[in-house]
């Protein structure tokens, strides 16, 4: 079930962001404060996978904030034009299951009930999301140095996507 998040929901989405992280390493850097990461300033609205009774995974739409950042200056789209998809995560014992489109999808129309486009950046060794946003139609216009480093120090590379005009019907 998708549902939109609530404030209850934060213990649960805080294990399933760590256990993403110990797998996958999404977030790639453990952040400081997880709870502000998971549930930033400028959400304009956050969406829950629920598996038995629990939130398991999330996935927000954001504002982009000023100044704009490089690779949403990349898109080729303006602040007021777009909406950020992004803190978006599954537990893995939750996968295959379709939640990650179904939530994926929810925030996508969302955006479009905004007025505003879709757009997200994927670290690019996050293949499994990459195949997901290409697999939904979504258009890959840049990829550049990511604005934060690796546990290793180097600084990846993120692809920037952007969403085709109308997302697919819910089911």
């Amino acid at each position: 079930m998708i549902r939109p998040r609530l404030e209850s929901d934060l213990p649960d989405l805080l294990d399933a962001m760590w256990r993403v992280h110990v797998q996958d390493a999404y977030p790639s850097v453990w952040p400081e404060t997880p709870l502000e990461f998971m549930a930033p300033p400028q959400t304009l609205g956050a969406w829950v996978a629920v598996v038995q009774g629990k939130a398991a995974g999330q996935v927000l739409l954001r504002e982009t904030g000023a100044p704009l950042p490089d690779w949403v200056a990349a898109t080729g789209l303006q602040g007021h034009e777009v909406a950020v998809l992004s803190r978006f995560f599954l537990r893995p014992e939750a996968r295959g299951q379709g939640l990650a489109q179904a939530l994926f999808r929810a925030a996508w129309q969302g955006d479009a009930d905004l007025g505003r486009r879709a757009i997200l950046d994927v670290h690019q060794k996050n293949l499994a999301a990459i195949k997901l946003y290409e697999r939904e139609g979504w258009v890959r216009v840049a990829t550049l140095p990511a604005p934060f480093t690796d546990p290793d120090g180097s600084t990846p590379q993120v692809h920037v996507y952007t969403a085709p005009q109308a997302p697919p019907k819910l089911s």
